[in-house]
């Protein structure tokens, strides 16, 4: 890590959410699109059955692990974004529990802003969500091919992206695949990408011309 990146790091305030919210493809991009969103991972959570698989999956749900930076996004944006794009009623009890509405908790200050959000309601008359509430228990990591699914539908976008580093792994969790698979599903445009990248902070200035270069260069 050199001195810029390393300066970066000391003033993030890195974090780690998780959302269950029905199919796990859209929800994977919706929030990858956010700024301050560092890295996104889909996989199955919130049940009791070992090692879980697409085709297996057990007691668990289809689930998005969003790391992010509290510092430039707070958590209370991330619960408004999982309130507003899915209807526990729509995705509850389909496939038994493969898309139920989970809301899973890290840490305390998270658990507050739930229960902060379920006191409004009970205040304003409206009725308990059909939405679990859940300490974040063992998270395991969905298949290779449900990872950025949006984004790989796109080859010279995929493509582009692989050839901006050293390894398949890194390119994958890396925030500009978040940033391009949000775009790819259309809770993104380049513009505003583009402007974004100006804002990286721990990427010197030659690797932040070469990554818009790049997204540029896309043809989708």
């Amino acid at each position: 890590m050199n001195g810029t990146e390393a300066k970066a790091a000391a003033g993030r305030k890195e974090r780690t959410a998780a959302f269950s919210m029905g199919c796990f493809w859209s929800p994977e991009a919706l929030f990858g699109a956010q700024e301050g969103v560092l890295a996104t991972q889909t996989g199955y959570a919130g049940g009791s059955s070992e090692a879980p698989t697409y085709r297996e999956m057990g007691d668990h749900s289809e689930t998005v692990l969003v790391r992010y930076d509290a510092a430039a996004v707070s958590y209370e944006e991330l619960l408004r974004l999982f309130r507003e794009h899915h209807d526990p009623a729509n995705t509850n009890g389909y496939k038994g529990r493969q898309y139920q509405s989970i809301v899973h908790w890290s840490e305390p200050e998270q658990l507050a802003a739930i229960e902060g959000w379920l006191e409004e309601r009970r205040l304003a008359g409206l009725p308990e969500p059909d939405t679990e509430v859940r300490e974040l228990g063992r998270f395991f990591p969905a298949e290779e091919r449900h990872q950025k699914h949006s984004l790989k539908r796109y080859p010279d976008a995929w493509t582009k992206l692989l050839g901006l580093f050293p390894s398949e792994a890194e390119a994958e969790s890396s925030r500009l695949a978040c940033r391009l698979n949000g775009l790819a599903k259309g809770f993104a445009n380049r513009s505003a990408l583009l402007d974004e990248l100006e804002r990286w902070t721990g990427e010197a200035p030659e690797r932040r011309r070469e990554l818009a270069a790049a997204v540029r260069s896309i043809r989708w």
